[in-house]
């Protein structure tokens, strides 16, 4: 599975009436706490994948996922090969990554709250240390649909009033270790 995913930062207030007019099904908001790894055995900044635990609560509980992101398949957006499992100890499966060599790299803590218009998922992203962002996302099966979804996607960001051509490809991991470098 492909997630294709163009993503810009952005004001959420306009956004959310532009959500509004284009008759948007909200999902609801969640906080997440994304806790990402290094490998022992190869450099995932390197190789632009990302192991990923991922903690997510919303008023009706919490829940873990496990997450794999292969590197990016192109260069006009972020899309990438991602493979998820939900977990149901958190705490097991890092001791398990830690007792294997992998090390926590960062946590990433963000609040999102999610639309629906057609088979897109558009989330407003409020992440902590980084700003506010607006994705558009759908998945695709095949790695030859990328571009026509990735278009797509773009239409729908022009839609909500945000120009795709201030797509960014860097990840909140990506923005959070850059702007603590700084």
């Amino acid at each position: 599975m492909y997630e294709v995913e163009v993503k810009v930062r952005a004001d959420h207030e306009a956004v959310r009436d532009r959500l509004a007019e284009l008759d948007a099904e909200p999902l609801g908001t969640v906080e997440q706490v994304d806790t990402y790894f290094d490998a022992p055995h190869r450099d995932f900044a390197a190789t632009d994948e990302a192991l990923r635990l991922r903690e997510e609560r919303d008023a009706g509980g919490a829940i873990t996922e496990l997450t794999y992101k292969g590197p990016l398949v192109e260069a006009e957006s972020k899309t990438r090969e991602e493979i998820e499992s939900e977990v149901a100890d958190r705490e097991r499966v890092q001791a398990i990554f830690e007792s294997l060599g992998f090390s926590p790299a960062a946590t990433v803590e963000k609040e999102r709250t999610r639309f629906r218009i057609e088979e897109f998922t558009v989330t407003l992203d409020s992440v902590a240390e980084v700003g506010e962002f607006v994705e558009v996302e759908t998945e695709c099966e095949r790695e030859a649909d990328v571009p026509t979804e990735r278009e797509a996607a773009a239409r729908l960001l022009e839609s909500l009033g945000l120009d795709p051509d201030d797509g960014i490809r860097t990840s909140y991991l990506g923005m959070l270790l850059a702007d603590g470098d700084a």
